[in-house]
């Protein structure tokens, strides 16, 4: 008698997800990239916790101290000690031997006049990646200002892409007068170039801050995503399984919501790491003009800011930390987005 083999188990297919993520990891310029913003998120974690780059502010250098591998420069003494003012004796007496109680007093501000540099503690000759002005430590600030930018390009990317989601959305799906408003919307803000409309809002602010920045850039920059989810909306309103839930008595903020906001979900997805990008920069400028953060927040546009003069006087180090940083922050997640967005496309294999 002859008995029938069992049947082989049909492999469980994979949902869209699940094929996005082995595309994803099948790109290995991706991957990397991903490694590399994973580093700098980690980073930032571990500055705003405090274990790294808690002290930036801290003078722990003489001014504009070059990096360590330039060697001690000529802007202070090669120990980090401060000079004696002149005329002071050692032991802070007079002629007569008679000690002298406001000799030590009066030579120390007379130091401290003479260097702008207060002597109660010894400062490094040289740092890792120099100092600036006040003796700050570069690399500290560089990566202290990774955590601000970072902030500003998640937060007000998340705000623009919601902005533009909902009223992409609503001009969608509703159609008539409502897409008219919205697209009128879209037109105004368009027809500034992108730049000019930044600074304008920040002006009519007038107040500089984190959360200026982000209110600023999350104002301005929906336009890119109202467009793609308005023109997504317009071609889904339609179809089948919209119709049915409308036959089966679904509201319309569900029908918008529930049954057609995840077929565009890759879209707001996509937007969101390429509007993380362009607000790194856009910070950057507007810190830059002087419209970005306050005197007592650093960024990688307030450095910039500060190494205009530094420049001046040949000291590049705070301009290259923060020029290297932003570049392959930059750069590695626009290759990530790059790779994101293939993974995404339901066309590829």
């Amino acid at each position: 008698m002859n008995r029938e083999k069992p049947a082989a188990p049909v492999a469980a297919s994979r949902g869209p997800w699940g094929l996005a993520w082995r595309r994803l990891l099948r790109d290995r310029v991706g991957i990397a990239a991903a490694v590399v913003v994973a580093a700098f998120l980690a980073l930032t974690a571990a500055s705003a916790a405090g274990w790294v780059a808690g002290d930036w502010s801290r003078e722990t250098g003489v001014s504009y101290a070059p990096p360590a591998f330039l060697g001690p420069g000529g802007d202070g003494p090669p120990d980090g000690r401060l000079p004696r003012a002149e005329g002071a004796s050692a032991a802070g007496a007079d002629a007569t031997g008679i000690a002298d109680p406001l000799a030590q007093a009066l030579a120390e501000i007379a130091r401290i006049e003479a260097t702008g540099v207060d002597a109660s503690h010894a400062r490094a000759a040289t740092l890792p990646f120099g100092a600036d002005k006040w003796g700050r430590d570069v690399l500290a600030k560089t990566v202290k200002g990774t955590g601000t930018s970072l902030l500003v390009g998640f937060v007000a990317a998340a705000r623009a892409v919601l902005l533009g989601a909902f009223f992409g959305a609503q001009a969608g799906y509703l159609g008539g007068r409502t897409d008219a408003f919205f697209n009128w919307l879209y037109s105004v803000f368009t027809a500034i170039p992108y730049l000019l409309l930044v600074l304008a809002v920040a002006a009519v602010l007038d107040r500089k801050g984190t959360l200026t920045v982000i209110l600023i850039l999350g104002l301005t920059g929906w336009t890119g995503t109202f467009r793609l989810v308005r023109a997504d909306y317009l071609r889904h309103r339609g179809r089948e399984y919209v119709l049915a839930a409308e036959v089966s008595g679904a509201s319309h903020a569900r029908r918008m919501y529930v049954h057609i906001l995840p077929n565009v979900g890759h879209v707001l997805l996509v937007q969101l790491s390429l509007h993380v990008v362009l607000f790194i920069k856009a910070e950057v400028i507007l810190s830059f003009l002087g419209f970005g953060v306050g005197v007592d927040t650093v960024s990688w546009g307030s450095m910039l800011n500060e190494a205009q003069s530094e420049l001046l006087l040949g000291k590049w180090w705070q301009l290259a930390a923060a020029t290297v940083a932003m570049a392959a922050l930059v750069t590695a997640f626009s290759l990530f987005t790059d790779a994101l967005r293939d993974a995404l496309d339901p066309r590829l294999p």
